[in-house]
């Protein structure tokens, strides 16, 4: 898929080009939608994993939740939680389907846009693309509360892009060298290419509470010696539990296989967290991409 399919897209709908008025998209308006992106420096973390559960959880306290899966080649929630999307982003895209056609229920009534599998021309979205996006996004606004970002992992220009859209970046780390040395990584890069200075920390798979917060210790002393100006927040942790691969292998959310488990307990506290603080943002349509907001105000501290 090249550009043409999006333009096609553009200007069949016609959506709002920068500097253009006067079309079925609307001046933006304000909402109090929360964007977070939950991203890592490396695969193998459990991020996925995260944002469903996470996501499941908001549902619980009565939150609209709207996941979309940022990994756009390689998208997998489905596959997670063992549902079936005969349409996905790529259909959007190339102007086949709207959003809302290709939105699928997942647990707890939350809502999932899919991300394509295996189609190599969605691994490096093109500029119009991303404006489209962001004004579809835009125009769902209103319909959710919060819009959860599954991104890929890594450092690639879809990757940093999306976490530069989003008003929080929820950075997922493990008690591994590796990890840490990979979530500093993304940090660089996100703050050379966008400018972003404001990070929160979720440490997966932890033994305890005393281990997590020595990773957070470990990223911030790293941080505050490599990368002046940039803060990062530590949002907690959720607990290594043998019902986590459980789940995964019934393809079903954790908080739903085993909801008395001792990491649902902490997808509980996240979601709790994640929703503390509700805000009017205002949104900043496709100039400014999704929700464009005090993007540097993060999860309150633990």
């Amino acid at each position: 898929m090249d550009q043409a399919g999006t333009l096609r897209r553009l200007v069949k709908n016609g959506t709002r080009k920068p500097g253009i008025s006067g079309s079925k998209y609307s001046e933006p308006t304000s909402t109090t939608i929360r964007t977070v992106a939950v991203t890592s420096g490396k695969g193998g973390v459990g991020k996925t994993n995260v944002v469903v559960n996470l996501g499941y959880a908001l549902t619980k306290l009565g939150k609209r939740v709207l996941i979309f899966d940022a990994d756009v080649g390689l998208g997998n929630i489905t596959i997670l939680l063992g549902v079936s999307a005969k349409y996905n982003l790529y259909h959007v895209l190339s102007g086949e389907k709207e959003m809302e056609e290709i939105m699928i229920t997942g647990p707890g009534g939350m809502k999932i846009l899919p991300a394509a599998t295996g189609i190599q021309d969605m691994a490096q979205l093109s500029g119009n693309q991303k404006i489209f996006l962001s004004q579809e996004f835009d125009r769902l606004a209103n319909n959710f509360d919060i819009l959860l970002l599954d991104t890929g992992a890594g450092i690639s220009s879809n990757v940093t892009y999306f976490c530069s859209r989003a008003q929080d970046v929820l950075v997922i780390a493990i008690p591994e060298p590796t990890s840490l040395t990979d979530a500093y990584a993304l940090m660089k890069v996100a703050k050379e290419k966008h400018q972003q200075k404001r990070f929160n920390l979720l440490v997966n798979f932890a033994n305890s509470e005393g281990e997590a917060k020595e990773v957070y210790r470990q990223l911030t002393a790293v941080i505050d010696k490599f990368l002046p100006g940039v803060t990062l927040n530590y949002t907690g942790y959720i607990l290594k539990d043998i019902n986590i691969p459980k789940s995964v292998r019934q393809q079903k959310a954790l908080l739903e296989s085993y909801p008395f488990s001792k990491s649902s307990k902490c997808f509980e506290n996240l979601a709790e967290r994640v929703f503390e603080e509700s805000r009017a943002v205002k949104s900043g349509g496709i100039v400014e991409g999704f929700f464009d907001s005090t993007k540097a105000e993060s999860f309150p501290r633990r």
